[in-house]
């Protein structure tokens, strides 16, 4: 007969945790990505409750450290106190780390940190990497990982060079290559963080900062598979995965959309373009029809636009940018699987298809579930914030959506807040995050086999 020893019982009792920890990500990679996310959204958020992190001395209330260290953390942008102002350098390096380690992915970062540790990447890591971040097959993860890291520093780094001549410029060479470093970090990660008071209105005169913006927003809201594609098949367009084709295409589609009906609608409204000349005016729907869906700079006050730009906004916001970017919202390859879907049905044809390529009907079902997620979400941040708060339902509206979709432009709600309001904001901001990424991945790789299937019937819909 053959006996366990005591000391051999209680170390595996006391390794018993550890296992169930390191074994999380394989079991539910969409579990440990909301994790990952809500664990650094506390942490930068100790940070910033740091007396010196504060300008005044003082330390920070709970509610704006918290609110702060989310969006920073999701890449939002929206701010509750003013973030040139309220934060000491110590608090500006926080926050600029928080948007880094956002954009990177959470789960690029603690991938890469164990790999570094232990030399190699695991299975279990690779089934994670490729579930989170939608990499094929499990052999491409590792070089995934590299060309994230690898591409986001290049890319940075030339924002920062091209934009460091003109904040020198117009701050000086003590405060100009920091704002350089911080505005090209902000750009590419689409975090519409900014540290000028006055925000980029400051600028506003300065083409060249503003185009750099625009180009660093657009390359950080494409997504890392697009990088691979291009990477892969630089001059070869023809050989790109649908994946690429689609995401380009419905974003210069929607970028074209969003100029021509903003300038449209802001054409002659004085407070924001209307006083002038014209080709200030394009350029300013250019510049407005970039931030829209995920940058969340703005160099007009968007309290004073029309309507019909709020509403406009709601929607390009809500639809975000790439799929696996720092780009949020239910992204755009969603929005072209349901339209796809609604002209094959409008035609009569049985298969959605673009490009040469059909698409299985499990991509419509996430589009839609995705979809259906995200606009649950917006419906009950709204509904919350409508229960405390007075404001018009339209700001209301607007300010959830922006959290949503991670966008961070702002009608100027966010700072007028209570703090449950700014809690329910900040919970959105992680939710919208990590949300439709986790259900989408929960849903592509969940598979269950069935033995019989029920009688077919059709319901009376429209």
């Amino acid at each position: 007969m053959v006996t366990t020893s005591q000391p051999n019982v209680r170390t595996a009792r006391l390794w018993a945790p550890i296992r169930w920890i390191a074994d999380f990500p394989r079991r539910s990679p969409a579990r440990a990505s909301i994790a990952v996310f809500v664990l650094a959204a506390v942490l930068f958020t100790a940070l910033l409750r740091l007396p010196f992190a504060a300008a005044d001395g003082v330390a920070a209330p709970w509610e704006d450290a918290t609110f702060t260290a989310s969006s920073a953390v999701t890449v939002t942008g929206l701010t509750s106190v003013d973030t040139g102002t309220s934060w000491s350098l110590f608090g500006h390096i926080v926050i600029l780390l928080a948007i880094q380690t956002g954009g990177l992915g959470i789960v690029t970062v603690a991938l890469l940190l164990t790999q570094a540790v232990t030399r190699r990447l695991g299975l279990g890591g690779r089934v994670f990497a490729q579930q989170v971040m939608g990499a094929t097959p499990l052999g491409d993860v590792k070089r995934l990982l590299k060309i994230v890291v690898l591409t986001t520093f290049i890319i940075e780094g030339a924002l920062c060079a091209l934009l460091l001549p003109a904040f020198i410029v117009e701050d000086g060479w003590v405060r100009g290559p920091w704002h350089a470093l911080f505005y090209s970090i902000s750009a590419f990660n689409n975090a519409g963080f900014v540290l000028d008071p006055g925000g980029l209105a400051v600028y506003s005169h300065n083409v060249w900062i503003m185009g750099v913006l625009m180009v660093g927003v657009i390359a950080g809201s494409l997504g890392f598979p697009v990088y691979l594609a291009v990477i892969a098949h630089l001059w070869g367009r023809g050989r790109w995965s649908l994946h690429t084709k689609l995401t380009v295409t419905t974003t210069l589609v929607l970028f074209l959309v969003g100029a021509v009906s903003w300038g449209a609608s802001e054409w002659n409204n004085a407070a924001t373009i209307g006083t002038l000349n014209p080709l200030d005016r394009i350029l300013h729907a250019l510049f407005a029809s970039t931030m829209m869906r995920s940058g969340g700079f703005a160099i007009v006050d968007t309290e004073q636009s029309t309507s019909t730009t709020l509403l406009l906004t709601d929607a390009l916001m809500f639809v975000g940018g790439g799929s696996i970017s720092t780009a949020g919202g239910i992204k755009v390859t969603t929005l072209a699987v349901l339209f796809l879907a609604i002209v094959a049905e409008a035609r009569g044809t049985r298969d959605i298809a673009i490009f040469e390529r059909r698409l299985p009907e499990s991509v419509l079902r996430v589009a839609i579930s995705v979809t259906f997620l995200g606009a649950s979400l917006v419906l009950a941040g709204t509904v919350l914030l409508t229960l405390t708060n007075k404001a018009p339902l339209d700001h209301i509206l607007f300010e959830v959506i922006s959290a949503f979709a991670t966008c961070g432009l702002s009608v100027g709600l966010s700072a007028d807040l209570d703090p449950f309001g700014k809690f329910v904001l900040s919970a959105l901001m992680l939710a919208g995050r990590v949300g439709p990424i986790g259900l989408a991945a929960a849903l592509a790789v969940r598979q269950r086999t069935e033995h019989f299937t029920y009688p077919t019937d059709r319901p009376i819909l429209g």
